[in-house]
């Protein structure tokens, strides 16, 4: 079993940056893809960006919108999955949830078992 909470989440300019945390329990979670994915109200949940297990090499993916703007990492020591989010813009604003899943990076919400209860993004133009 796998439980998520993210955090960082909060209201900021245009072009400022935000990094979000995401804090896991489990003792194999280096074992598991990492994810973040966001969603604004009547929309679906849309996937931002992923990174791999040790076993990957912790290869990471991202959403076109953000390649080059947000960076995702992880930290196995600390359990800790985080979503670095720069030149942000007014249509970043969502709510960003952490996910975690025992495949292989996967860009559809089915490729992960577990997820946190999510952290809101504001972005105010």
């Amino acid at each position: 079993q796998v439980q998520l909470v993210e955090s960082g989440g909060g209201l900021v300019q245009t072009g400022g940056s935000l990094r979000l945390s995401c804090a896991a329990s489990g003792r194999t979670l280096h074992m598991y893809t990492m994810a973040w994915f966001r969603q604004t109200s009547g929309k679906e949940r849309e996937f931002v960006a992923a990174i791999g297990s040790i076993l990957s090499g912790s290869r990471t993916s991202y959403t076109d919108s953000v390649k080059g703007r947000f960076t995702i990492s992880r930290d196995n020591a600390n359990r800790t999955a985080y979503l670095q989010m720069s030149s942000l813009k007014p249509e970043d604003t969502a709510v960003y949830f952490c996910a975690a899943g025992p495949s292989r990076i996967a860009g559809w919400e089915t490729g992960y078992d577990y997820w946190g209860q999510g952290t809101q993004v504001t972005v105010s133009s």
